[in-house]
């Protein structure tokens, strides 16, 4: 999937399934590492993506469980909202498909979407449990969604290529019916209003900062799975981390989209930048970006980590060694036995790794690989929001 952002709504953009890029052996290990909290937000459970591009999807609803339990002062874990990625996942379907044919097939069709996505379906439809529409009717208990997507895709390229001089009236039911084979019915009544979250989705704007669109200006990012084409608001990359740093030390988390082909994104919890180059994996969404389990890391000591600015951020970006690759959720802050900062990272990939599916990202990684994010309008500091025009 890839990355976006909503208006007024502002979203922010990600990515989870593309062709992987080429990664040697892991360059750093859990075990050189000892990290200590500095701050840390409530999550919900972590879940597993499994075999889908839906990471755009699991990485928004779990920012905005976090958000409706902030809202909503929820202490106690069990009473922890828990909706259904599915649901998302099928809606957005169907709407990425009516956009497909009236564009004449002219925009990229997969299962990868951003964060805008999930606000727009959450705004026009409501959301709805995770016990009420598990979207998994095809005889597996995780998603494994290669058939549902080549289905989706031939069908409405068929619709596209249709020899007739117009298009009927009916082929918008063959995509539900589709739908309806793989991932059930919608149970209407079972359905959560927009206006009945206890949280306001328009108050959710998406950020990135790059140079070549001006910065206090709002832009599509140009990656293939913005079909919503949801903007982003630029900012200077110093600005840009400090929406993060404001955001989670005043109870906030953030939606995080960025690149996860680096091989210091290990398959055992660490996100640190170092210079290498990644190997090409299949499978699960896991093991297209950070390779098998039985991939062992090697077996070094902490590595010395590039230091991002604001030109070598961009030029990442335009030679396209920054990808739109992976979603997550951003939740607090550690550091490690030097005293360098890290981010707490919710993935979605089942508990698995060093931390049971949490990542410790560094800040080095998430100022250079960090495409865009998603944030909470109150967790961004007012100096920054009067420069954008958002009160």
């Amino acid at each position: 999937m890839k990355k976006i952002v909503a208006f007024a709504v502002l979203a922010g953009l990600t990515v989870c399934a593309a062709v992987a890029q080429p990664r040697p052996a892991a360059p750093v290990d859990p075990k050189d590492y000892q990290f200590t909290t500095v701050k840390e937000l409530p999550i919900t459970s972590i879940k597993n993506q499994n075999r889908s591009g839906t990471c755009w999807c699991f990485s928004t609803l779990s920012f905005l469980e976090s958000e409706i339990i902030k809202a909503k002062g929820i202490k106690d874990p069990a009473q922890y909202p828990d909706f259904s990625e599915m649901y998302v996942v099928r809606r957005a379907y169907y709407d990425r498909a009516i956009k497909y044919v009236r564009l004449d097939g002219k925009m990229n069709f997969a299962a990868g979407s951003d964060f805008g996505d999930v606000l727009e379906v959450a705004k026009t439809y409501g959301l709805i449990y995770q016990n009420d529409y598990s979207g998994l009717q095809y005889g597996y208990d995780l998603p494994v969604q290669g058939e549902l997507d080549a289905a989706l895709k031939g069908y409405v390229d068929g619709v596209v290529k249709n020899p007739n001089r117009k298009l009927t009236k009916v082929w918008p039911k063959g995509v539900n019916g589709i739908l309806d084979a793989y991932m059930g019915e919608i149970p209407q009544d079972k359905v959560i209003a927009p206006d009945a979250l206890g949280i306001n989705l328009d108050d959710y704007i998406g950020f990135t900062s790059y140079t070549h669109h001006p910065f206090y200006t709002a832009f599509a990012m140009e990656v293939e799975d913005n079909w919503r084409w949801t903007p982003s608001w630029n900012v200077p990359l110093d600005e840009f981390m400090a929406i993060i740093d404001n955001a989670v030390n005043n109870g906030y988390t953030v939606a995080w989209g960025g690149d996860v082909s680096e091989a210091g994104f290990t398959r055992n919890g660490l996100a640190i930048l170092v210079d290498t180059e990644a190997k090409p994996t299949s499978g699960s969404d896991q093991e297209r970006w950070v390779g098998k389990a039985d991939e062992k890391p090697a077996e070094k000591p902490a590595v010395k980590e590039i230091q991002v600015t604001q030109e070598l951020r961009q030029d990442m970006y335009d030679e396209k060694t920054s990808t739109d690759d992976h979603g997550m959720h951003l939740y607090g802050i550690a550091k490690d036995q030097n005293g360098v900062k890290y981010y707490l990272i919710k993935n979605s990939w089942g508990e698995t790794g060093a931390y049971k599916g949490i990542w410790y990202m560094s800040e080095n990684f998430v100022k250079g690989k960090t495409l865009n994010i998603l944030v909470n309008k109150k967790a961004v500091p007012k100096d920054i929001l009067k420069k954008i025009g958002i009160k």
